[in-house]
């Protein structure tokens, strides 16, 4: 292939003339190498002959995004956008007329594409549509063949929510608002963390716990808080982070289960989080009022009426969109730093006012009597750690709002880990600062002074002059124990700590009142929960959840009017922990699944501390409240058991399936190390079921027998393609393992191409399996109509029964008198189907073509006014006519699908073939559908040793621990059958003669080797006595069986080489013909059931 340009083809324009019409988008068409190949040698003739077909349309940036001079060197438009980059040189655009495109990779005409990060995207690019590389088919296969439709990788697929989130980003496109790391994340999570409690709870715990034991708790909570903002940081630099904070982090590393279970707590939570930061705001400005006389009613409903105002404001910042509440937020910060400094100020301001109050200066004697606990009213340690701990949760508030982040990546790791470093040094601080200046108990009289000798002093106060040594009696109102406005007392401006509460406490409640709807939006498009999708729609430029923040408002009002929560309280931190505990599980789930998706490119985690960090987060759930961690749990496990049972069709790529699939390994492989054990034997069965749907009796039945107790391969040969069509074979493995698992069959779906039925088999014999996984049974209808057609396609069935013997397998035939393939019905209900869409409401439940859109057509349980299970119609047009055969082939079909009614299972185990004939019965009866059956036995005996055959066999029984409802012992089974019956199986055979005797050897020979399956008369003189046995038995079957649920019989051998497919086809048919549904069975001889323990 040339380096140099070509010219462009004529009729074509360059790229420097762009039509009007073009402006939107380019249609990409690109040309094969062939193609190109002549049209740089100057073929000028048009190739859309050859790649027509070939190439899906791919959306491009309009031209107008491109560099202004992208055209006039001739050189590709560049743009994040591209489908191919190129390394410089001439290319050709094709205008709308224009059938062909150039595009240049490595200076080479060539479709083929160089990495780009557009073609790993799940949804559209931020600056241009979602770009599709050229798949293989369009690279490797032939000129003459149709593309390959590929659809995206395996577990890529979108879902109708990341759809509609794709759109809303196009539609939105350079109008979102993004925060960085510091307005995002930083901000959001410090003013989440330093929350009321540092204003008026700290000191009460430094009084309480001392110093050193205040510091442990603090540390504490930062061990739990930082564990989890590395795992946190962990899996948000696992890839790219939408919206949904918490929930969506769990749920695409744990999957749908955990993720919907605490995905709806926790935004449950922040909805109630709003409602507490509320009413601590509520309360502080009703004790404002109070000090002031200006009450509106009562305390109580003063605080609801604040609350409700105060929650109103909120919601209206929070609507106008997301800049305005991080502007919000920055002022609150602002006011909540001065408010800090300011307490820090006034420590080192001495004032000789404040100290009857117990703020007597930084003193070493304080320091150390501060510094030991000194536990009232009954607290503990753990008591007081469970105070303060809800402080430390809001360590995800910047996570919460991932979709708006600009760079979530980036923003969560950083963000959260220094928030929770600045947020624990200042509570550090908090507590020595706190601890090191004021005592625990102060009387708040000036007259409390000591005058006189000092040499009995035993506290910090009295050294310093005071004495409140009746504080010991009880009844001080100051000092550490007793003022929890004590930081206001010290701070340099005692209003501005107040105002620092209304910032703590408003900024808390907004980041919850925008987190709950994030969060509960990310949820609601999952639709892992049906019926909330109402949910899910966004508004405006920034997708904002204008329902949810409606709904968010609506439970935190109603709340606030209970404006009791200190029942609520500890439930809602349970089940922030519980979100924190599964954040920290999943890292630990996802290292241990050792996944090759699992690339944090955040390195600071290890699973093992990822693991205590659970643990540790369940530790202080049931240290917190003993009785609110249990309830947690209980919804927690309530929730995933309702997700399980649904059954949401999502697929995130989960660690949970990567952990499924390193134990499926891991057990294979063990089993590959165990020798089989008879015990532990199942009929693992290969099914030559063709299409799963076309055989239906056959798939139920044998599923009734494996289903929870054997393997199951539906095996499929696909024959008399010209050349192999690889491609639409995959596709229908696919699609028919998706109907196996939608019509809950426990059973995986195998096909191969292959010239004939026994050249399949063989494929599927030797290769079907892994492991110890491998079919040793090889189940599959009976030839009903083997008369009919070619007798190479009997030899061929014939053949397939010998190389299964001759792998080991055993071998079941399943025969109903109405047959049992249903493709020929099928194919007439999709061609009328085709030919009059006014038919579209009649419908064959089995049939897969009518379900290529699952979700789209109703499965169709009931049934048609011609009472076939199959069929129905919604009265408005007359149903499909079907032959009386065909309608009795279609009830027949489906007849393995419901209960079996009370009757019998009849064994006729004539031969031993290690069992196996009578394991299958034993395995029916033990399923639900087949549990009103019976078995009975049938055995071969002679006239006079009856009942000592029967005590024999019944004994054998028992000792199989088989039950057994009656045991017949046939012994006449040797009697020559009846005449007609003899003359009927010679009529059978006659054609199919070779009759040797009446030509000559030469000419015999030759026929026999081009037609072996006729049958000599050697061959039929010597196999006369088992020719009759046949005809017999099914004299037997009939008077004994004929109104049996089911007949099983060992199958008669015929020895390969010796017997021809004519006649031993002709023993089945004999055999089994006129009966109730026959399965004729042969082990591989060797033991399948044992008596021993």
């Amino acid at each position: 292939m040339s380096d140099q340009p070509s010219s462009p083809p004529s009729g074509q324009k360059s790229a420097l003339r762009v039509t009007e019409s073009s402006l939107s988008r380019f249609q990409v068409d690109p040309v094969a190498e062939a193609a190109a190949a002549a049209a740089a040698a100057g073929d000028s003739r048009s190739s859309g002959g050859e790649e027509k077909g070939r190439f899906r349309v791919v959306n491009f940036l309009s031209p107008s995004d491109a560099a202004p001079d992208a055209g006039v060197n001739g050189d590709t438009v560049r743009s994040e956008a591209s489908l191919h980059s190129s390394t410089g040189g001439l290319s050709h655009f094709s205008d709308t007329h224009s059938s062909t495109y150039y595009l240049r990779t490595f200076g080479h005409n060539t479709i083929d594409a160089v990495p780009n990060i557009d073609f790993y995207r799940q949804t559209e690019a931020p600056l241009g549509e979602k770009l599709i590389r050229p798949s293989l088919s369009e690279l490797h296969d032939e000129l003459d063949k149709e593309p390959f439709e590929d659809g995206f990788p395996n577990g890529e697929e979108l879902t109708a929510a990341e759809i509609i989130t794709s759109k809303e980003l196009s539609d939105s496109k350079g109008g979102t608002v993004k925060f960085g790391w510091i307005k995002g994340v930083l901000i959001r999570c410090m003013l989440n963390i330093w929350g009321v409690m540092l204003f008026i709870r700290m000191s009460w715990i430094v009084g309480q716990a001392g110093i050193a034991l205040s510091c442990a708790i603090v540390l504490m909570a930062i061990v739990v808080t930082s564990i989890t903002g590395i795992s946190t940081s962990a899996i948000a630099t696992n890839g790219f982070v939408r919206g949904g904070g918490a929930y969506y982090l769990i749920s695409r590393s744990l999957g749908p289960e955990f993720g919907g279970s605490i995905g709806l707590i926790f935004a449950f939570a922040n909805a109630v989080a709003v409602a507490m930061y509320v009413v601590g705001f509520a309360e502080t400005v009703v004790e404002l009022l109070d000090s002031i006389d200006a009450l509106m009613t009562d305390e109580i409903n003063d605080v609801r009426i604040v609350g409700t105002l105060t929650v109103i404001l909120l919601l209206g910042i929070s609507v106008a969109g997301m800049e305005w509440e991080a502007k919000a937020q920055i002022v609150l910060l602002v006011i909540l730093v001065a408010a800090i400094c300011n307490y820090f100020i006034g420590s080192f301001i001495p004032v000789e006012s404040k100290e009857p109050k117990g703020f007597l200066g930084y003193n070493a004697a304080i320091m150390l009597e501060n510094m030991g606990p000194d536990f009232r009213d009954e607290e503990t340690f753990f008591s007081v750690f469970a105070i303060f701990f809800p402080a430390a949760t809001g360590i995800l508030a910047g996570a919460n709002i991932s979709g708006d982040l600009a760079d979530p990546q980036l923003a969560i790791p950083k963000g959260t880990l220094l928030a929770i470093l600045i947020t624990g040094v200042v509570y550090l601080a908090v507590a020595v600062s706190s601890g090191s200046c004021i005592v625990r108990d102060a009387t708040g009289d000036d007259n409390d002074t000591i005058v006189g000798s000092l040499e009995n002093c035993t506290d910090a106060a009295c050294t310093l002059g005071y004495d409140f040594s009746i504080c010991k009696e009880g009844g001080c109102k100051y000092g550490l124990q007793n003022d929890f406005q004590v930081m206001s007392l010290v701070s340099g401006f005692g209003p501005l700590i107040t105002a620092g509460i209304f910032s703590a406490t408003l900024s808390s409640a907004l980041a919850s009142l925008v987190s709950a709807p994030k969060v509960f939006q990310a949820l609601c498009k999952d639709n892992i929960y049906p019926g909330l999708g109402v949910f899910a729609k966004g508004y405006g430029k920034n997708n904002e959840p204008l329902r949810a923040y409606v709904l968010t408002f609506i439970i935190g009002l109603a709340f606030i009017l209970i404006a009791e929560l200190n029942v609520i309280a500890p439930i809602i931190s349970n089940f922030f922990l519980a979100s924190y505990a599964l954040i920290n599980f999943s890292v630990f789930h996802a290292s241990l699944a050792n996944s090759p998706g699992w690339r944090p490119s955040f390195k600071y985690y290890n699973k093992w501390v990822s693991l205590f960090g659970a643990v540790l987060c369940c530790v202080v759930m049931f240290v917190i409240n003993w009785w609110a961690a249990l309830f947690t749990n209980v919804i927690v496990l309530a929730l995933y058991i309702y997700v399980s049972y649904k059954k949401p069709d999502v697929n995130w790529g989960s660690s949970t399936q990567a952990l499924m699939y390193n134990q499926a390994l891991t057990h294979c492989l063990h089993l590959t190390g165990v020798e089989d054990h008879i015990k532990n034997f199942r009929p693992q069965c290969l099914v030559m079921t063709g299409y799963p749907d076309s055989r239906p009796a056959l798939l139920y039945l044998v599923h009734a027998f494996t289903k929870n107790t054997g393997l199951m391969v539906c095996g499929h040969v696909r024959t008399g393609y010209r050349r192999p069509n690889y491609k639409d074979m995959m596709n229908e493995q696919v699609r028919y393992q998706r109907w196996l698992l939608k019509a809950r069959m426990k059973a995986f779906y195998t096909p191969v191409l292959a010239e004939d039925l026994r050249q399949g088999a063989q494929y599927l014999l030797q290769t079907t399996g892994l492991g110890r996984l491998k079919p040793n049974t090889l189940v599959f209808g009976f030839k009903n109509n083997w008369r009919d057609g070619d007798m190479k396609d009997v030899e061929t069935f014939i053949n397939t029964i010998h190389d299964a013997f001759d792998l080991q397998y055993g071998v079941v035939l399943l025969r109903l008198k109405e047959g049992l393939d249903i493709s020929h019905i099928q194919d007439e209900f999709q061609s009328s189907h085709e030919k009059a869409p006014g038919m579209k409401d009649l419908l064959v439940s089995i049939n897969i073509k009518d379900f290529e859109s699952d979700s789209s057509k109703p499965s169709s349980q009931t049934t048609s006014c011609q009472s076939s299970p199959l069929i129905f119609r919604d009265g408005k047009s007359a149903p499909v006519q079907l032959s009386p055969a065909d309608e009795k082939l279609l009830a027949a079909s489906q007849q393995f699908k419901r209960k079996q009614h009370k009757g019998t299972i009849d064994v006729w185990w004539l031969f031993d073939d290690g069992g196996l004939t009578l394991l299958i019965p034993y395995l029916l009866t033990n399923k639900k559908k087949w549990s009103d059956c019976k078995i009975r036995v049938f055995i071969g005996g002679k006239i006079n040793r009856i009942d000592h055959d029967r005590r024999a066999m019944a004994a054998l029984l028992s000792k199989f621990r088989i039950d057994f409802s009656d045991i017949t012992v046939l012994g006449d089974i040797n009697i020559k059958p009846k005449k007609h019956n003899k003359k009927m199986f010679q009529e059978m055979i006659e054609p199919y003669r070779l009759r040797e005797d009446d030509m000559e050897q030469e000419a015999a020979e030759k026929l026999k080797a081009e037609e072996p399956w006729r049958i000599t008369d050697n061959e039929l003189e010597l196999y006369r006595a088992k020719s009759n046995r046949q005809i017999r038995l099914n004299e037997l079957l009939k008077e004994h069986s004929s109104t049996a649920n089911l007949i099983v019989i060992t199958m008669p051998l015929a020895r390969k080489g010796t017997v021809s497919s004519a006649l031993y086809m002709s023993w089945l048919d004999t055999l089994s013909k006129d009966l109730p549904p026959i399965l004729l069975v042969r082990g591989n001889h060797q033991s399948v059931l044992t008596f021993y323990s």
